[in-house]
């Protein structure tokens, strides 16, 4: 069922979500707008309730009450398959890569969870040519291009996450959802993702839960300060980096941790 009031610049919409667990209220009444193409991410402090909002979007937790509508369809009560069928994919904090197979072999099977693509299992796809390039090109996309053979297990944790990037863009997202996307990252390898994230094309929509915030603000065109459980504020990241109540959220300093 398609939302007569959908904002058309918005690819995801919370109206009034909430998540409690007994009388905890570790979301309370968020509502927010992700516009088609943005790059948006959400921060705050600990306890803020970032991954707990992240789960209600992309299906692993229920919904204590409000709605999540994508493209102005109402996904509130639809499990996490049903989601990935209308173009949501997600990367969590823990690696959910096959950790035996190769990393060619990550990516095919990811490309079985298009439409249409699960038809004969992975030694089909894997017989496919078009199948084998669409998966190194996403290799390549990604900055794995020579990397293809080895099990995913001998993997640096910074290649490990460029890869579950790539295995997420194998099921032709529109909405690609990142939780802490640069945790346990050196540098060196936070600037790498920083770089392909930022590459991506502009009809996948990238929201991220993350506390790098020399990242976020290096790659965001907007961010959506939580606090408390609540939506403290959305805005431009020059925006947020100058507002006093952002400052006070973050442990009471004088600016906002960059």
């Amino acid at each position: 069922m398609t939302d007569q009031t959908h904002d058309h610049s918005a690819l995801l919409q919370l109206r009034n979500v909430s998540r409690h667990f007994g009388s905890f209220r570790a979301l309370d009444e968020v509502s927010l707008t992700v516009r088609a193409g943005a790059r948006h991410a959400i921060i705050g402090p600990n306890g803020a309730g970032k991954s707990t909002l992240f789960g209600l979007i992309s299906g692993t937790l229920p919904v204590t009450a409000g709605s999540i509508l994508l493209d102005g369809q109402d996904v509130t009560r639809l499990p996490v398959h049903r989601r990935v069928g209308l173009g949501v994919a997600a990367t969590f904090q823990h690696s959910s890569l096959f950790l035996r197979e190769s990393v060619l072999e990550n990516v095919l099977l990811a490309l079985l969870r298009r439409p249409g693509g699960g038809l004969g299992g992975l030694r089909r796809v894997a017989a496919r040519p078009q199948a084998i390039a669409q998966a190194h090109a996403l290799l390549d996309q990604v900055g794995l291009p020579t990397r293809h053979e080895l099990a995913a297990a001998e993997l640096s944790h910074g290649e490990r996450r460029q890869l579950e990037v790539a295995v997420a863009l194998a099921t032709d997202p529109r909405l690609l959802l990142l939780d802490e996307p640069a945790a346990g990252m050196s540098p060196a390898e936070t600037a790498r993702l920083t770089a392909l994230l930022a590459a991506l094309p502009g009809e996948v929509t990238v929201l991220l839960v993350e506390h790098d915030l020399d990242m976020v603000f290096e790659l965001a065109d907007t961010v959506t300060v939580m606090h408390l459980g609540r939506h403290l504020m959305t805005g431009a990241p020059d925006e947020v980096r100058a507002c006093a109540a952002v400052q006070s959220a973050y442990l009471g300093t004088t600016e906002v941790p960059s």
